[in-house]
């Protein structure tokens, strides 16, 4: 394996993934473990890392991470940089571990109209994967458990906003009585609920209030049990979808074309509620995570690209 340039990490909180990038930037392979920072007990990041990368560790490849690894409860803090942030500005204040050959990529704060925090770690990386520094203007979504929508200015991540929509479904499916009605067979999504349930979070109006339909509309024969999941998480995605336009037209950014970034079934419903909401989706390259790492590590040296002869 003496064509591996980086061995790039996007270790979040419940999951992490590895990849191998060549030269050129290409992902050669990728490994994916649920070795996130909840799930490293008394601190054993390094125990973790030698069983994330396998017989990787012995490549002797630089090692660049993001991701909530680089958080004050992972193995490292790295600090965050203020909006707006530059590739440079954040290839230049790396956190490194030299014993375990790692740099981290530091995490993005900002802060919103009314003085209220907000933060990212990993999305900023994947920003730069999936949007080229030479777009003048690209306004996106990175659907997740805390989804992020970023605007981002000739490589410049320039302003973003978080909202809390896929925790909020999990503990509602998980813990309220409405996952209780909720016949949801996984892998099986019901369309029409879920468009049901954007139109109705499209429309404004009491989210609290709008949450407990599904629990009103399963007793009135509104909705089958199967029904249940799908109309809520419409109504969550189509409220957020809602909220985000509003938040770029007071900020002067054009909502009607969005890049979606993520390349799961989360991203795809995401795309689907955009479009009920009449916005242009684009998806995003996949692995936008590797390749930002790889953007990071050219600008900090880590690595050096391949010249053609």
């Amino acid at each position: 394996m003496s064509d591996t340039a980086l061995i790039g990490l996007d270790w979040g909180t419940t999951s992490a993934r590895a990849y191998r990038i060549d030269r050129d930037g290409a992902v050669l392979e990728a490994r994916t473990a649920p070795l996130g920072i909840l799930n490293v007990r008394d601190g054993a990041f390094a125990a973790a890392l030698d069983t994330l990368l396998g017989h990787w560790r012995d490549l002797g490849a630089p090692r660049l991470a993001c991701g909530m690894i680089g958080s004050r409860q992972g193995w490292i803090e790295a600090p965050y940089r203020d909006t707006p942030v530059s590739l440079a500005a954040l290839a230049d204040a790396l956190a490194r571990i030299p014993e375990a050959m790692l740099a981290i990529v530091p995490g993005v704060r900002t802060r919103d109209s009314r003085g209220l925090p907000d933060v990212m770690r990993g999305e900023e990386t994947q920003i730069l994967g999936a949007i080229d520094a030479s777009e003048p203007l690209a306004f996106a979504v990175l659907p997740g458990t805390h989804s992020k929508w970023a605007r981002v200015e000739e490589g410049r991540l320039t302003a973003f906003t978080t909202f809390m929509t896929g925790e909020l479904y999990g503990v509602l499916i998980a813990h309220s009585m409405l996952g209780r009605l909720a016949g949801h067979e996984p892998g099986r999504f019901m369309r029409d609920a879920f468009s049901r349930g954007v139109a109705r979070g499209l429309a404004g109006g009491e989210l609290l209030h709008d949450m407990f339909g599904a629990r009103t509309l399963a007793l009135t024969a509104g909705l089958r049990s199967e029904e249940v999941a799908d109309w809520l998480s419409g109504l969550l995605i189509g409220r957020e979808v809602g909220a985000a336009r509003a938040w770029a037209q007071r900020a002067g950014i054009d909502a009607s074309h969005v890049r979606v970034i993520g390349a799961d079934a989360l991203a795809d419903r995401y795309e689907l509620a955009l479009s009920d909401a009449g916005i242009v989706a684009a998806r995003g390259v996949a692995d936008a995570a590797a390749h930002g790492l790889w953007r990071v590590a050219l600008h900090a040296g880590i690595v050096t690209a391949a010249v053609e002869a």
